[in-house]
């Protein structure tokens, strides 16, 4: 992996559980894991209609270097957008030097 190409600051998320204390609620949220930098590539851009409201969907593939504490529940933000990993796919030689996350954006990303 060439570090030239990772020239995008992307933000990983993992999702996590706040129990409020005054009434002990717990509710599901996002906090921030770590920076790194990564290569964005726009895959492409559809746009269909879902439970009769329209939406789009936008796919990408995220490359970062090769990590241990991702998993398919966490998520990216890249230019304040929200990215879903789909999966987490090892480079084909080592399978240790970088990671390519497949990814989607503007569907269930609440």
């Amino acid at each position: 992996m060439q570090a030239g190409k990772l020239r995008h600051r992307v933000m990983i998320q993992t999702p996590v559980n706040i129990q409020d204390p005054a009434t002990g609620a717990v509710t599901p949220s996002w906090q921030d894991t770590t920076s790194v930098w990564a290569e964005v590539y726009f895959l492409s851009a559809r746009e269909f209609i879902a439970a009769q409201a329209g939406q789009s969907e936008v796919t990408a593939r995220i490359t970062i270097r090769y990590r241990t504490d991702i998993s398919a529940k966490c998520r990216i933000i890249f230019r304040g957008k929200i990215f879903n990993i789909e999966g987490i796919l090892p480079d084909p030689i080592s399978g240790l030097e970088y990671i390519t996350l497949p990814c989607s954006q503007g569907v269930n990303d609440g």
